[in-house]
């Protein structure tokens, strides 16, 4: 098989990851070619062309890896619940044409996945670089929350409303005769072996040493987490934790953060980190209005990892449940429009970030619009023939190997 075929590179990239999570990825990716966009990221940036006019474009902190369903409503350390951007993981700082190439790219791919017609992805394209440019151009940076969402967000918040954390422990968690352990289903998390279970309780017991109330951590169960496409592979664990007593436990999200997807390809000078999780904690506390409940750093020797709270995956929002009302897409992707550009205007001046002038110039000019719908529309195409060639290089390597 040759080298730099894409089934060559997607497994030169995935080769460390846990073996068993990295199947369920590929699984996953075999099913459309918007799941193996989401899985590709790395691919994203190594294709992206170093001598495109687009790199010209102000820089920004990215989210990295901007598609329609890494927005989702979570709940902030204020306790109330907001719709954002959810995903940090390959944030850097880089020309931001390459998130709104990424966000326009998902639409342009998963069209199929939605249900529209390509005429009516390309519309959806539009919207949201209309709404990404007057947002741009009015330099204000605003949140969405229950009292300022509409239509489907707003479906999707007031729902959470009537969602307790309770719901959530009943969901994940079981009752044995010495207390509540999780669920290894195999769909949202496998079994922990005793040494992962050690070793995340003793990073747990670190970070609770640290806080207000150490006895809140205090951790009674681990497991390994299924979620995502992108991340599957990577160590990461659901960790129940003590929280406040008897059926007010806690779940906890802890993820190993390795380096960004993008870093190999970008020229622009990067801040120095301590760890690869402050990179990704403090942008997403610099991007987001209000952070997620306990984002913080824990760190290991040379390794480091993300912690905040569980959020349940059905609290995403599916854009493919618009129901034939494709004015209520619309509203929706207008929406991803103006967090992506408040992201981008809360950053403004931040480690190097373009700062408010240039963001709103940028986004009253129109002449870079053509040509980023041009790369979009065309490496969608690439996208499409590079699933498909995945497809089958993963049929034949699992027929070799009796899979």
């Amino acid at each position: 098989m040759n080298e730099n075929s894409i089934w060559r590179r997607i497994e030169t990239y995935n080769h460390s990851r846990d073996p068993e999570r990295l199947k369920l990825k590929y699984q996953a990716m075999q099913g459309d070619a918007f799941a193996f966009l989401r899985g590709t990221a790395h691919l994203f940036y190594e294709d992206w062309p170093q001598d495109s006019a687009l790199n010209a474009a102000p820089p920004a902190w990215l989210s990295g890896d901007l598609h329609f369903e890494n927005f989702g409503s979570y709940k902030g350390d204020n306790r109330l619940c907001y719709f954002d951007i959810n995903d940090f993981d390959e944030s850097m700082l880089g020309p931001c044409s390459l998130d709104l190439a990424r966000f326009l790219c998902s639409l342009l791919v998963g069209a199929q996945t939605l249900g529209v017609e390509q005429a009516q992805a390309f519309q959806l394209c539009e919207t949201f670089l209309d709404a990404y440019c007057r947002e741009l151009a009015e330099c204000k940076a605003r949140w969405i929350e229950r009292s300022t969402a509409s239509g489907m967000i707003r479906d999707l918040l007031k729902n959470l409303k009537h969602r307790s954390r309770a719901d959530l422990l009943r969901e994940r968690t079981m009752h044995l005769h010495d207390g509540p352990i999780l669920k290894t289903d195999g769909v949202k998390a496998l079994p922990a072996s005793t040494e992962e279970r050690q070793k995340v309780t003793t990073l747990i017991d670190l970070f609770a040493a640290r806080q207000q109330e150490p006895g809140f951590f205090h951790v009674l169960d681990v497991a390994r987490r299924i979620a995502g496409v992108g991340s599957l592979g990577l160590e990461r664990y659901v960790v129940l934790v003590y929280g406040k007593g008897q059926d007010r436990h806690y779940l906890l999200d802890l993820k190993y953060q390795p380096g960004s997807a993008l870093q190999p390809y970008l020229s622009t000078p990067q801040p120095e980190w301590t760890s690869e999780a402050e990179r990704v904690v403090l942008s997403q506390h610099r991007g987001q209005a209000i952070a997620p409940a306990f984002l913080s750093v824990i760190t290991d020797g040379g390794r480091s990892y993300m912690l905040k709270e569980l959020m349940p995956q059905q609290d995403r929002l599916h854009l493919r449940h618009w129901n034939g009302k494709v004015t209520r897409l619309y509203k929706v992707v207008k929406a991803m429009g103006q967090l992506a550009a408040w992201q981008h205007i809360r950053t403004s001046g931040w480690r190097g970030s373009a700062i408010a002038d240039q963001w709103q110039a940028f986004g009253r000019q129109d002449a870079w619009r053509p040509v980023l719908l041009d790369y979009a529309l065309t490496y969608s195409r690439k996208v499409r023939l590079d699933w498909l060639s995945f497809k089958e290089d993963l049929s034949s390597s699992q027929q070799m190997h009796g899979d």
